[in-house]
């Protein structure tokens, strides 16, 4: 199956949601869309295509109703999906889903690409578990690009489990929870051995953990 889901966000109006295939959005407030799935995906084999332009001056909430489970498909294990962000001058994004969850058995791969403007405010909040209850095995791998107009602010690349250079089925971490926060002035930090906040020399951070399990959210973000 193939997805394509366009979100876009101007002043003075909702946003426009236009979407074909597994994944949908609805309105849930003045500046806020809520992902909603619509048919069993990712699947293997199934592509995904979702961008999310925050015109000059928006504001856009994006959250999820559930969390997103990555299955293997009869034919192949890979499913793929492309993110792209664009946010205007004084415009914000804060988007903050619910996990994706990649079964056993299930490779997944997500390339998320963000253009910012100079002026423009970001939180992109990203969660990744390898495996359902019981579950072992799987693969997911993130690739993450950002830029500032020219300028560019990020290159990262995380894999985990099953194709990793580092898979170890004992002590390899099996979650991931990242964030990329612009502008932010913050320091560099360290909560663990497993989880850091780093500066980036074209402004903002990029906060990264990764763990066996997902912690536990007590309050959910608004």
């Amino acid at each position: 199956m193939r997805t394509e889901l366009s979100i876009v966000a101007a002043p003075g109006r909702l946003p426009r949601i236009d979407a074909v295939g597994g994944l949908a959005g609805r309105h849930t407030g003045i500046d806020t869309v809520h992902l909603i799935g619509t048919a069993a995906t990712p699947l293997g084999g199934d592509e995904l295509d979702i961008t999310i332009i925050v015109r000059p001056g928006a504001r856009l909430v994006v959250r999820s109703v559930a969390a997103t489970i990555a299955l293997p498909g009869a034919d192949t294990a890979m499913s793929n999906a492309h993110w792209r962000f664009e946010v205007g001058e004084d415009a914000e994004l804060d988007f903050d889903p619910e996990p994706t969850i990649v079964a056993g058995g299930a490779h997944h791969h997500t390339v998320t690409t963000v253009g910012l403007a100079p002026d423009a405010r970001l939180r992109l909040r990203e969660r990744v578990q390898l495996g359902r209850s019981g579950e072992d095995g799987g693969g997911w791998r993130g690739d993450l690009l950002a830029d500032i107009g020219e300028v560019p602010l990020l290159r990262h690349r995380l894999q985990l489990g099953a194709g990793s250079s580092t898979d170890d089925r004992l002590t390899a971490p099996r979650a991931l929870e990242g964030e990329l926060v612009y502008p932010d002035d913050r320091p560099a930090w360290s909560g663990s051995m497993d989880e850091v906040r780093l500066p980036l020399a074209a402004g903002g951070s990029l906060t990264t953990r990764t763990s066996s399990r997902l912690r536990a959210l007590a309050i959910a973000n608004p």
